[in-house]
């Protein structure tokens, strides 16, 4: 099968980015053909292996194509970007025109026997636009769901051409909801399928403790990822024997606002800045607690890249999580349940010191287990990544992926049967 993957954004640095790579390897491993539209800075360059570079179209942002930089599907993006909502009528038209363009010229120099797109947004309904014809599946990831809430006059604008996506991938059952809630999608045409973890970087070793409690937290430099939250939660309990790990980049006063925490905290913080999969594989190998404490998620498919390394998991409790990890893991994962949220991933001013206050309890309560016990339950590890392995996910994916191909095949069949 000959596959047109299109992500609005960089693939890679990011979630959804990271999700996109898989899907390619997936896909080649199992023998399709595959061609990429993205939108990326002007000087980035294709992870060597994973695609010809004659099968990719890039969108260039930074002075190329256009000359600011990427509108990110987050409000902050691990690399420089702009806004969605603070786009005025002629950028996001001048947007629009350069998907167009790239995306008819992969349709008509690849003849793609199908489009996986990415977000239920702009460029996903630009897709369903410019090739009709083709069998079309859309991979929620979360983000796009928050630009509806953040941009509700472009979401009415692309709602009907979201509307007749073939097939949607949601990562959770609670997502699914959401997007019906959301576009108002034929919920018979939403697939319920977790994103995976990469076996070949995220893999157990037994740990080891030598006096100091490894912490480490992957993903963007961001409030709404909680990243703030967890450095104030830090400096409430640094008389403990910890050392934290951070991993992830931004941009701006966020990236400057995290930054400055962390270095509050001396040497009990190291910033590792933006890690490839196997240098973070290698870095949740020897570390002992994995803590994402955002305000808002998908499904975070770090989590299950930790716990496949044999990491403690410390995380707010949102839907998705709970979806994914359930009500029985023991001492290997402690959630923190959220009060109700100001915005989509702000908490209110009055709730953020006893946020402190929970979070720091929890981190202190993980950090003692570790210094009495250091060996996870590498039981329960195998039973909740199971399932996970991007083998078995993209199996799944590929379910839909002959189940739109079918059902256009057949529709194709019954219209040349009416015209005889």
């Amino acid at each position: 099968m000959k596959i047109l993957h299109i992500i609005s954004q960089s693939p890679d640095f990011t979630g959804s980015g990271k999700f996109i790579q898989e899907i390619i390897r997936q896909s080649a491993i199992n023998g399709h053909d595959n061609f990429l539209v993205a939108g990326v800075q002007a000087d980035f360059k294709m992870p060597g292996a994973l695609i010809d570079k004659d099968h990719c179209i890039f969108v260039r942002f930074d002075g190329k194509d256009i000359d600011a930089p990427i509108p990110g599907m987050s409000d902050v993006m691990p690399y420089q970007s702009r806004i969605f909502s603070k786009l005025c009528e002629t950028e996001m038209i001048a947007y629009q025109r350069a998907f167009e363009k790239k995306i008819k010229q992969a349709v008509d120099t690849f003849q793609p026997d199908i489009l996986h797109t990415h977000h239920l947004w702009v460029v996903s309904a630009l897709a369903r636009k410019i090739a009709p014809q083709i069998p079309m599946v859309t991979t929620c990831h979360g983000t796009c769901l928050r630009q509806h809430y953040l941009c509700p006059n472009v979401g009415r604008q692309i709602t009907k051409d979201l509307q007749k996506i073939d097939q949607i991938i949601a990562l959770s059952c609670d997502q699914k909801q959401n997007i019906v809630n959301t576009i108002h999608a034929d919920p018979l045409t939403i697939n319920v399928i977790s994103g995976g973890y990469n076996k070949d970087f995220f893999f157990y070793e037994p740990k080891t403790f030598h006096g100091v409690v490894e912490l480490v937290y992957a993903g963007k430099l961001s409030s709404a990822k909680g990243v703030p939250w967890l450095l104030k939660s830090l400096e409430r309990i640094k008389d403990l024997p910890f050392r934290l790990h951070m991993a992830g980049t931004s941009s701006g006063s966020q990236k400057e606002m995290c930054l400055a925490l962390a270095g509050a905290l001396g040497s009990k913080v190291v910033y590792h800045g933006p890690l490839s999969h196997e240098k973070l594989g290698e870095l949740m190998r020897r570390s002992h607690i994995f803590v994402l404490p955002s305000f808002y998620e998908g499904l975070p498919l770090v989590l299950m890249e930790a716990l496949a390394c044999g990491c403690r998991i410390i995380t707010t409790a949102l839907p998705g999580v709970k979806e994914i990890f359930g009500s029985d893991h023991g001492f290997m994962v402690r959630m923190i349940e959220l009060p109700k949220l100001e915005t989509i991933d702000t908490p209110y001013e009055k709730d953020k010191n006893d946020l402190e206050n929970r979070l720091s309890g929890i981190l202190k309560q993980g950090i003692k287990e570790v210094i009495h016990t250091v060996a996870p339950d590498m039981e329960y590890v195998r039973s909740a990544t199971f399932q996970f392995a991007w083998k078995k996910i993209f199996s799944r994916i590929e379910t839909v992926y002959d189940k739109v191909f079918s059902e256009h095949a057949n529709h194709i069949r019954k219209n040349d049967y009416k015209t005889l």
